[in-house]
């Protein structure tokens, strides 16, 4: 990878690429629970920025404003995606109308 001109550069390079891992995801039979895909979204979060972190430029504090703008963008699609998420969850449960009969 060529180095980053900018930390603007870096940033939409950074929100590029999660939204490709975020594309690539395939919903298969059995689907993991919500709670473990949060846990999941939030590691793939934290080791992007743990990436970044070593590419920003300038002063600490251009710096941490960089990742802290990372860290929003990248969390705002992490929260669309577990939307997206929980909309499939909902469509794949079994419906609770067709009980049993006893």
């Amino acid at each position: 990878m060529a180095p980053f001109q900018t930390n603007k550069e870096l940033i939409s390079t950074g929100i590029k690429e999660f939204n490709v891992l975020l594309n690539q995801q395939v919903f298969d039979d059995p689907l993991i629970p919500e709670e473990s895909m949060v846990t999941v979204v939030d590691d793939w979060v934290n080791l992007y920025i743990n990436y970044y972190k070593n590419h920003v430029l300038g002063e600490q504090q251009e710096k941490d404003k960089a990742l802290q703008e990372l860290q929003q963008e990248l969390s705002t699609l992490g929260s669309q995606f577990l939307t997206k998420y929980r909309t499939i969850l909902k469509t794949r449960e079994p419906s609770n109308r067709e009980l049993p009969s006893s």
